[in-house]
C-alpha cells in the first residue's frame, strides 16, 4: 500500500511538471519563427531629470546581459534575425519618476527554432535609484547588477539559464523578487551587508550557499551586523535556483 502511495504522489509529480513545461513552451509560441536577415540597431534613453525610474525588460527568446556603467538611463545594443521581434523602447516621465519599457516585438511568444537568433546587450546608470524588472522567457540571461543603485528587483524567469549578480555594497535597503521557471538560476549574493532569503520551493531545487537557517528564513552573516540589508523572496519552479553568498 506505502509503496503505491508513493507511486502515485510520483506519477502526480511528474505531470504538474509536464504540464507546467507544456505551458512555458507554448508562451514560447508554437511555431518556428521566420528567420531573416541578421538586424542590428543601438537605442540610449536620457532620464529627462528624473529621479528615479523603474525599469521593465521583456523578452521573449534570447539572450539577456544586463549591467551598469550607462551615461545616460540605458544604452543599448540589439542584433535579432526575426523581423518581428524588434524590440519596442518608451520611455516617460510623471512626479519626477522615469518609466522606461523594453519588450520584445510579438514579447507574448518565440522560440529559438530554426537558426533564430535575439540578443539584448543593455547597460543601465549606476546613479539613478532603479526599480528593475524583469521577465524572461526561452533563453539566457546574465544581470550584473552590482554597481546599480536599486530600489527593487522582480524576476521572473521562463525556461532557460539565468545568472544574477547582487553583491554590490548597496546603500539602501531593497526589496528582490525571484520567480523560478523551468529553467536554472544562479544569484550571487553580498557577504558587506545583511542577507534574508525567504525560499519557497516548487518542484524544482532551492540550494543555499553562505546562508544560514533562522526559523523559515536563510540569513547571512552580516544580517543584524549591517545598517542596510537586502530582502530575497524567492520563489521556485520546475528548475533549481542556486543562492551564494560571495
Amino acid at each position: 500500500m506505502a509503496r503505491y502511495v508513493v507511486v502515485v504522489v510520483l506519477s502526480i509529480l511528474m505531470m504538474a511538471a509536464t504540464a507546467v513545461l507544456a505551458g512555458a513552451c507554448s508562451t514560447q509560441g508554437g511555431g518556428t519563427p521566420k528567420v531573416g536577415k541578421m538586424q542590428s540597431e543601438s537605442k540610449s534613453v536620457d532620464s529627462k531629470n528624473a529621479q528615479s525610474a523603474r525599469v521593465q525588460l521583456k523578452m521573449g527568446a534570447g539572450e539577456l546581459n544586463v549591467t551598469g556603467g550607462a551615461d545616460r538611463l540605458m544604452e543599448a545594443d540589439f542584433s535579432y534575425n526575426v523581423s518581428d521581434w524588434k524590440p519596442k523602447v518608451s520611455y516617460d516621465v510623471s512626479a519626477k519618476k522615469g518609466k522606461l519599457v523594453v519588450k520584445q516585438g510579438s514579447a507574448e511568444g518565440g522560440n529559438l527554432s530554426g537558426g533564430a537568433s535575439n540578443k539584448w546587450d543593455i547597460s543601465l546608470n549606476d546613479e539613478l535609484p532603479t526599480d528593475l524588472a524583469v521577465q524572461m522567457g526561452a533563453g539566457e540571461s546574465v544581470l550584473d547588477l552590482d554597481s546599480l543603485t536599486l530600489t527593487g528587483v522582480d524576476l521572473k524567469m521562463g525556461a532557460g539559464k539565468t545568472t544574477v549578480d547582487l553583491t554590490g555594497d548597496y546603500a539602501q535597503d531593497f526589496d528582490a523578487t525571484i520567480e523560478g521557471g523551468v529553467g536554472k538560476a544562479t544569484v550571487l549574493l553580498p557577504s558587506k551587508i545583511g542577507v534574508k532569503v525567504k525560499a519557497e520551493g516548487g518542484l524544482g531545487k532551492i540550494s543555499t550557499k553562505g546562508l544560514k537557517k533562522v526559523g523559515d528564513s536563510y540569513v547571512n552573516e552580516a544580517y543584524g551586523e549591517s545598517d542596510t540589508n537586502l530582502s530575497v523572496d524567492v520563489k521556485g519552479g520546475v528548475g533549481a535556483i542556486n543562492l551564494k553568498v560571495v
